[in-house]
């Protein structure tokens, strides 16, 4: 699977609104992605380091129109943690020579509110 077909949409309520102070951010995601394909997919579109990932499988709701009545599909959702002070990456070389890594990362994801 791409990233693009693991991370179907963000989720925004009240309550991932609040979250994303904390640097937590809700996406709808592919009911068979993991949580490593998840924090890969993340990483890779808003170029950000993730932390930690939750995951909650939501059951379909019973739904009725007049005399019929149906369920709606089951879902999943991601609640993705980001790193908001990333930090250089130390480590020694095979000299025994500390070497830092300076990739840039994002401190949030930007483009989360989508178009209403």
């Amino acid at each position: 699977m791409t990233a693009q077909e693991i991370i179907i949409r963000p989720l925004v309520t009240e309550k991932s609104n609040m979250a994303m102070a904390e640097g937590k951010y809700t996406f709808e995601v592919h009911k068979d992605a993991s949580k490593t394909e998840i924090k890969k997919a993340v990483e890779q579109l808003f170029n950000v380091k993730v932390v930690a990932v939750n995951t909650v499988s939501m059951p379909g709701k019973m739904k009725r129109m007049g005399v019929h009545s149906g369920k709606t599909p089951d879902w999943k959702k991601a609640i993705v943690k980001i790193d908001t002070n990333p930090s250089d990456a130390e480590y020694l070389d095979k000299g025994g020579k500390k070497v830092t890594s300076g990739k840039k990362y994002n401190t949030e994801i930007e483009d989360f509110n989508p178009q209403v």
